[in-house]
């Protein structure tokens, strides 16, 4: 499965919403796992998250240290 349009992402996203808690073994647990991966592959190549500058990390880093102490 690929999903190539905006209009089939947000079908496969409300889908998901559907079957997320699909037994295991079940048909609509494979389609779940299907369903992901080419979720998936469409946010990797129309949504990519750039990585944090050196700045950005290291402010996050400094609120996670100041989060450990409290």
């Amino acid at each position: 499965m690929k999903i190539t349009t905006e209009a089939e992402y947000l079908a496969a996203l409300a889908r998901i919403d559907v079957i997320l808690d699909a037994p295991l073994g079940s048909p609509e647990e494979a389609e779940l796992m299907r369903l992901a991966a080419a979720i998936e592959e469409y946010e990797d190549a129309h949504y990519p998250i750039e990585p944090p500058t050196p700045e950005a990390a290291a402010e996050f880093r400094t609120e996670q240290e100041a989060g450990e102490d409290g």
